[in-house]
């Protein structure tokens, strides 16, 4: 059983896109794991303001007239915030898309969402690293289930705790704590949730672009034309703060 010291909460999301920049939370699921092993249950459908494409209603099942009477992203996220607080994070590929695109989410809203001291457990780690297949296929691995309803959030959700609770009893070596899980896995230094930077020996580079593999400050330092760029450009909010952040601080440095 996993042994935890504060709440994980499993989260998954249905979206209009997979865009960090520019798409929107169609339903949220959160499986809240607390630490005496309870598990609660939190779904909601959500109005994302915008049209829910065809492809992406094609794959979750939830058209715009679904959602058209729910509640906004705005109207809940001071409930989800309340839900989420104090609690570390986990989720099937959602270091990558469903935790960067809520917190994406909160700042739209304007609400002041700390990530800091946050662990981040994205059980498909664990299973790329041991198996390499898909959620549907780790379901039934696992829990020799089939997964019914997948591309449903709670659904998802729910098969992602049950996926965790399964590797824990198959590979001893993961201990039974997110800390001996992610020491096993090599936790994931994050700059930006969209990783338009990363970081290479304690330093800021980019990783897209013309600029690719050099230093962040060292290009604004001598091209801050390209900051002006990007915080124009259609990069997600958490990109654009960061790179704020290390504009800021290269300005400090060289002043």
């Amino acid at each position: 059983m996993l042994q935890l010291t504060k709440p994980l909460a499993i989260i998954d999301l249905e979206t209009t896109g997979i865009n960090l920049g520019t798409d929107r939370i169609v339903e949220i699921a959160i499986v809240k794991i607390l630490p005496d092993g309870n598990k609660s249950i939190k779904r909601k459908l959500v109005n994302p303001e915008t049209p829910i494409p065809k492809a992406a209603s094609d794959i979750h099942g939830i058209t715009y007239e679904m959602v058209k009477d729910a509640p906004t992203f705005r109207q809940i996220a001071q409930e989800l915030k309340q839900i989420l607080d104090g609690c570390d994070f986990g989720g099937y590929n959602s270091n990558r898309f469903d935790i960067p695109l809520l917190v994406e989410e909160f700042l739209r809203a304007e609400v002041d969402f700390d990530m800091k001291g946050r662990r981040m457990l994205d059980v498909q780690n664990i299973f790329f690293k041991m198996e390499q297949r898909t959620l549907g296929a780790a379901y039934k691995f696992y829990c020799s289930k089939v997964l019914e309803g997948a591309h449903s959030a709670e659904i998802d959700a729910t098969a992602t705790a049950e996926i965790l609770d399964a590797q824990l009893q198959r590979y001893p070596e993961l201990g039974n704590s997110v800390d001996s899980i992610l020491k096993f896995l090599g936790e994931e230094v994050v700059v930006d949730f969209a990783r338009r930077f990363v970081m290479e020996n304690g330093v800021e580079v980019f990783n897209f672009g013309k600029f690719k593999g050099r230093p962040v400050a060292e290009v604004l330092n001598s091209e801050p034309q390209y900051y002006d760029w990007m915080m124009r450009g259609d990069f997600p909010l958490h990109t654009k703060n960061k790179l704020r952040e290390i504009y800021t601080l290269a300005k400090l440095k060289k002043s």
